[in-house]
This record gives C-alpha cells, sequence and structure tokens, in this order.
C-alpha cells in the first residue's frame, strides 16, 4: 500500500537551465512515484560551483535549455511507494544524486533538486536515501553532498593519525576536508587562504592554526607549526605530510611542490579549469605521492552520521540562504567571487 502525507498538488516549479545564462523557475506536474518510488518535498539545497558553469553552458549535453538543476537536497517525505521499506511519510531524508536511474540528480538527468518535489526512483535506505533526525536543519543536512566529495578528498590521501595535514582554500569543500581529516584522528589541521572570514570559519570548526598566505610566509609557519622536513638540494621543506587542494588556483599547486618534504601526499579536489606546468624533473627526487579526487564513490553516507552529531559545527560552512522565489539571485552570489561562500535555497 503506498502511504501519502497530506494532498500533493499536481504541479511545481524546477530551476532550470533555458539557455545561456539563463534560468527560470519551469512549471512541471509532480511526479507520480511507483512502488518502489518515494516523493520528497525538497526542503533546502545547496548550490554547488558546477551550477554556475551549467548555467554558463546553457545546459548540459543532450539537455541544453532543459537543464534541471541541484545536486545537494534534503527534504521531507509525502509519499512513499508500497514495496519500500524503512522509509515513512515525514522522514527527513538526504539522497545520493549519484544512483538515480535517470541520469544524476542536477547534473545531467532528468531531475533536480532545485525543485518543490523530487521523485527518488527505486529508493533503498543507505543507497538511494538516508534518514536523518529532525534535529538537524535542512540547510545544514543539504550539506550532506559536498561533505561526501571532502570525505573522498581525505579518504584518497589516506590521512590518518600521525599525520599533519595542510588544507588550502576554506571554501565550502575546504572547510569540509578539514572537518574529515579531524575525524580521521590527524594529529593536527592547517588551513590556509587569503580571506580573514574564511579562515576564521576554519577556526570555529575547529582548524588546529589558520595562515593567511597574503600576509604570512607558508613555509616560514608551517615550520613553526608541524616542525621541518629534510631539506632537498639545501632547500627548506615543511614537515607537514598531507596536502590538500580544495582552490583549484595553480599558484596553489606550485606553493605546494615547493615547499613539500620528501614523500608527502598532495591530494587534488580543487577544479582546475586551466592547464597546470608543472616540473616534474625537479618534483622527481620528492617521491610526492599525487592523488586526484571527485565525488564519492562510497562516501555519500559515511558522512552522514558525523553531520548529525556535530551539525551546529557544520552549520558554520553555511553562509547565505535565499528562498526558492529568488534561486536567480541565488545561483548569481554562488557564482560571483567573493559574493558569497557556501548559498543555500530554502523551501517553505
Amino acid at each position: 500500500m503506498t502511504t501519502i502525507s497530506t494532498p500533493v498538488p499536481a504541479t511545481m516549479h524546477v530551476a532550470t537551465v533555458t539557455g545561456p545564462g539563463m534560468v527560470d523557475l519551469v512549471e512541471a506536474p509532480v511526479p507520480t512515484p511507483g512502488p518502489t518510488d518515494v516523493l520528497v518535498k525538497v526542503r533546502a539545497c545547496g548550490i554547488c560551483g558546477s551550477d554556475g558553469f551549467y548555467v554558463s553552458l546553457g545546459g548540459l549535453p543532450g539537455l541544453e535549455g532543459r537543464t534541471p538543476l541541484g545536486h545537494e537536497p534534503a527534504g521531507e517525505v509525502v509519499v512513499v511507494g508500497s514495496a519500500v521499506e524503512g522509509v515513512s511519510v515525514g522522514d527527513h531524508v538526504v539522497v545520493n544524486p549519484m544512483v538515480a536511474p535517470t541520469g544524476i540528480i542536477g547534473s545531467g538527468g532528468t531531475t533536480g533538486g532545485l525543485a518543490d518535489y523530487l521523485l527518488v526512483q527505486d529508493a533503498v535506505l543507505w543507497r538511494s536515501l538516508l534518514t536523518v533526525p529532525e534535529h538537524v536543519p535542512f540547510e545544514v543536512a543539504a550539506l550532506n553532498e559536498p561533505m561526501a566529495v571532502a570525505r573522498h578528498a581525505v579518504n584518497r590521501t589516506g590521512a590518518g593519525p600521525g599525520d599533519r595535514v595542510v588544507v588550502f582554500g576554506a571554501g565550502p569543500v575546504g572547510l569540509g576536508v578539514a572537518i574529515s581529516a579531524m575525524a580521521a584522528g590527524v594529529e593536527s589541521v592547517v588551513v590556509v587562504d587569503v580571506v580573514p572570514s574564511r579562515l576564521e570559519k576554519a577556526t570555529r570548526i575547529g582548524a588546529d592554526a589558520v595562515i593567511d598566505s597574503s600576509v604570512d610566509d607558508v613555509l616560514e609557519r608551517l615550520v613553526e607549526l608541524h616542525g621541518e622536513g629534510p631539506a632537498r638540494r639545501g632547500v627548506r621543506k615543511a614537515g607537514s605530510t598531507v596536502y590538500l587542494d580544495a582552490t583549484g588556483a595553480a599558484p596553489v599547486l606550485r606553493t605546494i611542490f615547493s615547499i613539500a618534504r620528501h614523500g608527502a601526499v598532495v591530494g587534488i579536489v580543487g577544479v582546475h579549469k586551466a592547464p597546470v606546468e608543472v616540473d616534474f624533473g625537479e618534483l622527481l627526487g620528492a617521491e610526492l605521492t599525487i592523488v586526484t579526487s571527485m565525488g564519492y564513490p562510497t562516501e555519500i553516507f559515511e558522512v552522514t552520521a558525523d553531520i548529525v552529531e556535530n551539525w551546529e559545527k557544520y552549520a558554520v560552512i553555511v553562509s547565505d540562504r535565499y528562498p526558492f522565489q529568488d534561486v536567480q539571485e541565488a545561483l548569481v552570489a554562488a557564482a560571483t567571487p567573493g559574493a558569497a561562500d557556501k548559498v543555500v535555497v530554502t523551501f517553505a
């Protein structure tokens, strides 16, 4: 028997890329769940940098002019299909956008989380969705997806007890990387950025120290904080063992490669939109391990328990909230450098 909450309206609005630089709230039918599906009333959805990229393109290939947006949703279950187990009407949930059978939710699929309602097809707990307690604000629960990106980056580096970690970039993913590194039990986490308000957030989420690279010499500060590593060709190196680039800025990689000790691990999670020139001849003797990271093959719900337990810490990451009717303004703010850190769209 399909379980339904209060009556669901016939139509809804979906934030849709309708052309290059154009986003409209397109009216669409509210999906009808099948026996294996769940219908979620979206309560909050984060905006990712990739959303702005999709808007600039005019939509993703195959969905030009009709690309639904939003892959960071959290909401409330309003309809449960008769064959779905472990999910009840009224449950608060986070969603795995990667496993939707019609394509990645909000990233090239036919559905998006920036909508009044979201159909979760083939709904299976711990695979396509997971419940969260009601005390966790929806805008914090909506961080689940980007925090999974951050957790995967840390997992890729293998950071753990004894490691001294440096995170470049105190944006949403960088702060998530710092939190995940701390959760992995590392010895120390230092966050580097040039924006004082972001560095203040890094302190609030528990980073051991922060460095303003526009003012401080990064190498000298890291030597103070993490000790000195073995010199290479007479050049001083920091004692940090793991570096994570969450900026996507070429100068950051040049800094890391110039200060990293022999055998350090360098993880790259920031999106580099232009080629980066690297002198591997110079790096050869350093024997650095360089790993890249994208998505969250196994981490989408690995982070959820920590968000639930420490939601007030994660709440620091959210900088701006916009109501759904102002989603165009929210997308502009998120895409404008320096205008906002983490934008979350909220729904009545």
